[in-house]
C-alpha cells in the first residue's frame, strides 16, 4: 500500500486503524490455489485470523470455503454469504451440545476427540457424515506457542488411536468422509506435510468412505527483510504428486483440502498508529503510541516481529527506537528499531498486522478497540467503525440495590 494513501486513511479515520488491502488478499489466494497444480484443491479460508464480514465476503468472491472453530463464527460465514456446504467446523473442548447446533445448521463436523465421537455416533449414526482430526505427533513450525500437532498438544485424535477410531466408528456406523491434521503454524519444510501426509495415507485404510483429506496449514510469511518464508509451489507439487500416488492406491481421486489463514491475510494488513510521546530514560529511547498490546497482542504473546515505519517522516534520520504502547503492562511493540527521526505526532504503520491482530484485539485498560478500513481498487472504505465509549457498558446491568 502506497503510504500518501495510508496517511490519507489516518488523517481521515483518526488512529489506530487496521489497513487491509484486498488485492494483495486475492494475490496471496491466487497463488496458494494455484500451487497444486490440480482442480481437486478446496481452500477453506481460516477466519479466525480476520472475521471482519466485508473480507469474508471478499474471500467468498474468490470461490472459497471457509475454516470456522465456534458455533459464533459459523454464523459470522453464514451471515457473509457461505453456504453450510462450505463450512468445516473444527471446534475444540466445546460442549457437545454446541456440535449439535453445528449439525443443524448442516456444516462439516470436524472431530477430535474420542468421547465427542462416541457421542456423535450415538446421536447420529450414519445420517450425519464427519471429519476427524488427526495428530500426527509432529513437531512443526518455529514457535511452540502455536505448534499443535506435537504429543503435548491438545488439538486432535493421536495417529496411534487409530484402531479405537475404527471401533467407535463401525459400533456406531458413522460415516467419516474426511481426514484432518494441522501441525501448526510457520512451516517451510515440504517434508513436515509429506511426514504428516503419509501418517494419514497410512491411517485411511481404515476409513473407506473418504471424499477428503485436509492437511490444514501454516504456510509461513516474511515479518522480517530475508526471512526464509514457505515456498508453496514447491511443496504444493510435492504434495500434489504423493497426494496422486495415494489416490490411486486408495481406488479413487480424492479432494485436497487446506484451511489458510495467516498467509492468505497477514501480508495485506497494515496498523497505523501516533506517536504520542517521545521519551528518553538513561539507556532507552521510548516512541509511545495511542495504543499497545490490546490491538496488536501478538509481540507480547507470541514474541512475534513486526516491522515499523515512520511513514510521516520518511526522510528523517535514523535513529533507535523502541515502540512501546499506553497499556499499564509490558506494552512492547518493536524493540530498538532503527526508524526514521520520530516525532510527536508521527504516523509509524506497523506491517503484517492482517492476521491475528483486530481478530485477538480487546478492551483492556476500558480502551476501545479501533477501526477497520479495506483499500479496494484504489479507493479506503470503512468497515469497521471505532468504538466510542458506551460500546464498554452496552451489555452491563445496573443495579439499584447501592
Amino acid at each position: 500500500m502506497d503510504n500518501s494513501l495510508l496517511l490519507e486513511v489516518a488523517s481521515v479515520y483518526g488512529t489506530p486503524t487496521y489497513v487491509y488491502d484486498s488485492a494483495k488478499i486475492k494475490e496471496q489466494y491466487d497463488r496458494l490455489n494455484n500451487a497444486f497444480g490440480t482442480k481437486k484443491v478446496k481452500l477453506h479460508y481460516a477466519m479466525k485470523a480476520l472475521n471482519n464480514s466485508n473480507i469474508l465476503k471478499l474471500i467468498h468472491s474468490f470461490g472459497a470455503g471457509v475454516d470456522a472453530v465456534s458455533i459464533e463464527e459459523i454464523h459470522l460465514a453464514i451471515r457473509a454469504g457461505f453456504e453450510s456446504s462450505q463450512i468445516m467446523y473444527t471446534p475444540n473442548c466445546v460442549a457437545f451440545s454446541e456440535i449439535k447446533d453445528a449439525v443443524s445448521l448442516g456444516v462439516y463436523i470436524n472431530i477430535d476427540n474420542l468421547s465427542i465421537l462416541e457421542k456423535f455416533g450415538n446421536e447420529y449414526g450414519n445420517s450425519v457424515p464427519c471429519c476427524i482430526r488427526i495428530n500426527p505427533h509432529i513437531m512443526a513450525g518455529g514457535n511452540s506457542n502455536i505448534s499443535v500437532g506435537h504429543i503435548d498438544s491438545k488439538f486432535g485424535i493421536s495417529i496411534h488411536q487409530v484402531r479405537h477410531i475404527e471401533r467407535i466408528m463401525k459400533h456406531h456406523n458413522i460415516r467419516v468422509e474426511g481426514l484432518h491434521m494441522h501441525t501448526g503454524s510457520d512451516i517451510i519444510d515440504a517434508d513436515v506435510f509429506l511426514r504428516g501426509a503419509e501418517l494419514l495415507y497410512e491411517a485411511a485404510s481404515h476409513f473407506p468412505d473418504l471424499i477428503f483429506m485436509d492437511f490444514g496449514s501454516g504456510f509461513k510469511v516474511g515479518y522480517r527483510e530475508g526471512d526464509i518464508v514457505t515456498d508453496v509451489e514447491s511443496i504444493g507439487q510435492k504434495i500434489a504428486g504423493s497426494f496422486e500416488k495415494f489416490c490411486t492406491s486408495y481406488g479413487r481421486e480424492l479432494e485436497l483440502w487446506f484451511e489458510p489463514g495467516k498467509y492468505i491475510v497477514s501480508e495485506a494488513g497494515v496498523f497505523l498508529v501516533e506517536v504520542n510521546v517521545v521519551k528518553q530514560t538513561t539507556s532507552t529511547v521510548f516512541a509511545g503510541v495511542n495504543s499497545g498490546q490490546n490491538h496488536l497482542i501478538r509481540p507480547m504473546f507470541y514474541n512475534s516481529y513486526h516491522r515499523i515505519e515512520n511513514i510521516s517522516n520518511p526522510n528523517g534520520e535514523k535513529k533507535l527506537y523502541s515502540v512501546v504502547g499506553y497499556i499499564c503492562e509490558s506494552d512492547t511493540l518493536g524493540y530498538d528499531r532503527l526508524l526514521n527521526e520520530v516525532r510527536e505526532g508521527d504516523i509509524l504503520a506497523i506491517y503484517n498486522a492482517g492476521a491475528y491482530g483486530f481478530s485477538m484485539s480487546n478492551q483492556y485498560n476500558a480502551r476501545l478497540r479501533p477501526a477497520e478500513v479495506l483499500i479496494h481498487e484504489g479507493a479506503y472504505h470503512l468497515i469497521r467503525k471505532r468504538e466510542e465509549l458506551e460500546d464498554l457498558y452496552r451489555n452491563e446491568v445496573q443495579l439499584d440495590i447501592f
